[in-house]
C-alpha cells in the first residue's frame, strides 16, 4: 500500500455488528488505519439492530478486530485511534422515519459518502428506497453491494433494476473479494507488461488451463444459507468465472474500468454453454461424507448440524469450460472447487504445449511441458516450472524439473500482504472501479450457470459422493483423463 493520496469519507456501513463487517470489514478498515491510509476527518458510522449505545458498539468491534488482527499488527494507540472514528446508531432499516438520523449524523462532517450494505442482498432495495426518500444520498453516493447478486439471472435483475432505480451504474460497487488479492491483481500485470507471456497466451502455445478453489473447511454453521446456493452458485458463478475472465480476456485499451470489464464480458459470451449431452463429459458435482480432515474426523455433509437429509446440494464441482473465440479454439479450462478437500488452495495452472520436436530422452518427455503456476493462496505468488540438465558428469543430457519462483512476502520483503478488503475498500475510498463487478458481468455469469443448473434439475441426478479429505469424486479424475491429463497433484 504505497499510495499515500488521502481522501476524505464518511462511511455508512449497515449490518456493521454482522458476521461480515466483524470478521472482514472492521479488521481491514483498522489496516488501513494503521497504514495511514484514513484521512484524519474520515468517520465511521455503524448502524444495526442491535440495542447498544456507541460506546458498546465500540467495545464489540474492538473485541472483534482484536481477535482477527495478528498479535504483531495490534497497535493500542492506533486501534484507539480508530473506534474513535466510529458511530453507532440501531435503527430497523425498513423504518425510514431512522433515516433522519443518518441525515442528522452527515451534517456534522463531510466529505464523499460511501454506504456500505453489508446485509442479505433482498433488502438492497430496501435500503437504497429509503437512503433516496429520505434525502441521505446524491449522485456522487458511492454504494458497495456484497455477492451474491440473487441466485439466479431472474432474482439478480430483480436487485439490480432496485439498486438502478436510485444509483447510476458508475456509482455502484460490487465486491468479489477475490478481486483484491494481489495475485489476482498481478495477473493484468503479468500478462499485458511482459511480452514473454503475451505472445504465448493462445491456443498456439497453451494446451490446457486448470483453475482449483479447495476448502479444506465444511459448511461452518452455514448450513441453511449454503443449501440454498451450493457450490456452483456460491464460488463457480462469481469467483472463479472472474478468476476465468482474467486469464482468458484479450488485452484492454487502457487500464480504465471499463475496459477491462468490456473485455472480461466477452470471455462470458463466449463460454460454451454446457448443454445436457456435454453433462457426462464437462460437468461434475459431488457431496461429501465422513471423512478426516486435517487428520481429525469429521461428519459428512447430511451429518452437519441443522441439515436436512436427502439434500442433494453439491459442495464440490468441477467442469471443463470452452471458450468460443480465436485465443482459446481447443483450449480446454478445467475448473474445480470443493469443501473438505485435503487442503485450503487456490491457484491457477498454465499448461503450455512442448517443443514441436523432442530430442531428449524418450522416457523424460512426460516432463517437456513447461507450466506457470499462479497461487492466490495460501502463499501468494507464481513459478513457471522449466526444464534444464541434471548437474553431473554421469548425467548426460538428462532432464530435471525446477522452478523459477516468486514468492510475494519475500521477493518484496513485505512482513504481509494486504487483505483482499484493504485492496477493496481503499480503491472504493478513491472511487476506483476496476476491480468491482459491472451489471452485465453479473448477469452473463447468471445466464451460464442457470443453464447448467437446469440440467441438474431435469435429469434429478443426485451429486457423487466424496470421502471428506480427498479431491472429490472419483468421477472428477475422470473427467480429466478423458482427455488424457491429470489434474496437478495427480502428475
Amino acid at each position: 500500500m504505497a499510495e499515500q493520496s488521502m481522501t476524505r469519507c464518511d462511511l455508512m456501513m449497515f449490518g456493521a455488528l454482522g458476521d461480515l463487517a466483524q470478521r472482514k470489514l472492521f479488521p481491514a478498515l483498522y489496516q488501513l488505519e494503521r497504514a495511514g491510509l484514513l484521512e484524519k476527518d474520515t468517520r465511521i458510522l455503524a448502524l444495526a439492530r442491535d440495542k447498544v449505545d456507541t460506546a458498546g458498539a465500540r467495545r464489540q468491534l474492538e473485541e472483534k478486530v482484536r481477535t482477527y488482527v495478528k498479535d504483531d499488527e495490534l497497535d493500542s494507540d492506533t486501534l484507539a485511534h480508530f473506534m474513535e472514528r466510529i458511530d453507532y446508531i440501531c435503527f430497523d432499516f425498513s423504518d425510514t422515519d431512522g433515516y433522519q438520523q443518518l441525515n442528522d449524523w452527515r451534517e456534522k462532517g463531510g466529505g464523499a459518502l460511501i454506504v456500505y450494505m453489508a446485509t442479505p442482498p433482498s433488502i438492497y432495495g430496501m435500503i437504497a428506497r429509503n437512503l433516496r426518500s429520505e434525502g441521505c444520498c446524491d449522485e456522487r453516493t458511492r454504494v458497495v453491494v456484497e455477492k451474491p447478486i440473487g441466485h439466479d439471472l431472474d432474482s439478480s435483475r430483480v436487485i439490480n433494476d432496485q439498486l438502478a432505480d436510485v444509483f447510476n451504474e458508475n456509482q455502484l460497487f460490487r465486491i468479489d473479494h477475490y478481486l483484491g488479492k494481489e495475485t489476482v491483481q498481478n495477473l493484468i500485470a503479468l500478462r499485458f507488461a511482459n511480452n514473454l507471456f503475451a505472445t504465448q497466451w493462445n491456443q498456439n502455445h497453451i494446451s490446457h488451463v486448470e483453475i482449483t478453489v479447495a476448502e479444506s473447511v465444511g459448511i461452518e454453521g452455514r448450513w441453511g444459507y449454503f443449501d440454498k446456493a451450493g457450490q456452483m452458485r456460491d464460488m463457480i458463478q462469481n469467483h472463479l468465472l472472474q478468476l476465468l475472465c482474467l486469464i482468458a480476456m484479450d488485452p484492454p485499451s487502457d487500464l480504465s474500468a471499463d475496459s477491462i470489464r468490456d473485455e472480461k464480458v466477452k470471455v462470458l459470451k463466449a463460454l460454451r454453454p454446457i448443454t445436457p449431452d456435454l453433462m457426462e463429459t464437462h460437468l461434475v458435482r459431488g457431496q461429501y461424507t465422513a471423512g478426516t480432515s486435517m487428520g481429525k474426523p469429521v461428519p459428512g455433509y447430511l451429518e452437519e448440524d441443522d441439515a436436512a437429509k436427502g439434500s442433494t446440494t453439491e459442495t464440490f464441482v468441477a467442469l471443463k469450460a470452452e471458450i468460443h473465440n480465436w485465443r482459446w479454439a481447443g483450449v480446454p479450462f478445467y475448473i474445480r472447487t470443493g469443501k473438505r478437500l485435503p487442503e485450503k488452495l487456490s491457484q491457477i495452472i498454465i499448461h503450455f504445449k512442448p517443443a514441436p520436436h523432442y530430442i531428449f530422452d524418450p522416457d523424460q518427455k512426460h516432463l517437456a511441458n513447461n507450466k506457470l503456476i499462479i497461487r492466490l493462496q495460501p502463499d501468494e505468488g507464481m513459478s513457471l516450472q522449466i526444464l534444464t540438465k541434471d548437474q553431473g558428469l554421469d548425467k548426460g543430457m538428462r532432464l530435471r524439473q525446477g522452478p523459477l519462483e516468486l514468492t510475494f512476502s519475500e521477493a518484496f520483503n513485505s512482513p504481509r500482504i494486504p487483505d483482499a478488503y484493504e485492496r477493496l475498500l481503499w480503491e472504493v475510498m478513491k472511487g476506483n472501479q476496476y476491480l468491482f463487478v459491472r451489471r452485465d458481468e453479473v448477469e452473463y455469469a447468471w445466464r451460464w450457470v442457470d443453464q447448467v443448473m437446469s440440467h441438474w434439475d431435469d435429469q434429478a441426478a443426485y451429486p457423487k459422493r466424496y470421502a471428506a479429505g480427498t479431491w472429490g469424486p472419483v468421477a472428477s479424475i475422470a473427467l480429466i483423463t478423458r482427455d488424457n491429463r491429470s489434474w496437478y497433484e495427480d502428475a
